[in-house]
């Protein structure tokens, strides 16, 4: 009787599983912000791998993540929205087929404590990543919404942990950084505050992507993906201690330090995907496209609905 109860309960396993990919290779390019931890997640507890997926994961910088995807190293990545729409109109093309989180908090702008509004940055030196990334039209994007553009400020090339290590450093004016470092400057009030955040101006989503070819040689494999990234966020809320444990370490951060940084950022699941990609997700697009394009990130504006497959999280 004992076996046939296990035969009938692994049957009901397989029935209720999502749909395997066969053990198809998939590199992934992501960096160290918080909101991707699911992603490590479900590659250092199995979920890839019991999914039918051989999954790398490696850091590479967003400024450069595009050139990996170009040159086949890797075939999907996680990056903001708007980016993927800098990348297909500069010639890299991808589709978003699941979105990862949103920043409630977790992406801003540091300034001395001198600083009294945005708009005093005019003819001040920020500290912020590369034209093309997150934290370039960030600024972009709160410095526009205060009257002011790029050209009004000195921007100072700087990763998110290096603009926060120099502005904890006493150098620049500003730094654009997101968790888990923007907590180096919460950490340090003698040295500047945090004057917005993505609470003030929600404009940080992330999304999963890969290249089309990609897509159109391994459905299974992308629903995997999905699948897995949404089995993962579930573990989370099952057993948050142990999946924070888990992402941290892949920051260098214990589980508490790891928490904190969650703390600003909500990750997705199935339920909120859906109602993001049937209007938010298009609404979004098309004022980042209009901004991307006012400040000379890219020449003419893709054509939206290209950039994205919203299938595959049905």
């Amino acid at each position: 009787m004992r076996s046939l109860a296990t035969l009938a309960a692994a049957t009901a396993l397989l029935v209720s599983a999502p749909a395997l990919a066969d053990d198809v290779k998939v590199g992934i390019g992501i960096s160290g912000w918080t909101g991707f931890a699911p992603l490590t997640l479900a590659k250092e507890t199995g979920i890839f791998k019991k999914n039918g997926l051989d999954v790398s994961i490696k850091k590479i910088p967003q400024k450069d993540r595009h050139l990996a995807i170009a040159s086949g190293d890797i075939q999907c990545a996680a990056t903001t929205v708007e980016t993927w729409i800098s990348w297909n109109a500069n010639g890299v093309a991808t589709k978003q087929i699941f979105q990862l989180d949103k920043s409630f908090g977790a992406d801003g702008m540091a300034v001395r404590n001198d600083v009294a509004a945005i708009k005093d940055l005019k003819g001040k030196t920020v500290a912020a990543s590369a034209p093309g990334t997150a934290p370039y039209f960030t600024l972009a994007w709160f410095l526009k919404k205060n009257g002011l553009s790029v050209k009004d400020v000195t921007v100072v090339n700087l990763e998110p942990a290096a603009a926060a290590q120099a502005f904890v450093a006493g150098q620049n004016d500003a730094a654009m950084t997101y968790e888990p470092y923007l907590s180096t400057v919460r950490a340090a009030p003698d040295k500047g505050k945090i004057i917005a955040t993505t609470l003030d101006y929600p404009m940080i989503m992330d999304t999963f992507g890969c290249t089309p070819k990609f897509l159109a040689e391994n459905p299974k494999a992308a629903k995997a993906l999905a699948d897995s990234y949404f089995e993962a966020v579930a573990a989370i809320a099952k057993d948050q201690a142990k999946s924070y444990e888990v992402m941290g370490a892949d920051v260098k951060q214990s589980g508490e330090q790891f928490g904190n940084s969650a703390k600003y950022l909500r990750w997705q699941d199935k339920a909120a995907n859906q109602k993001f990609f049937a209007g938010e997700w298009q609404a979004f697009s098309k004022e980042a496209a209009d901004l991307l394009l006012e400040i000379g990130i890219i020449k003419s504006v893709p054509k939206l609905d290209d950039l994205y497959d919203a299938s595959f999280i049905k």
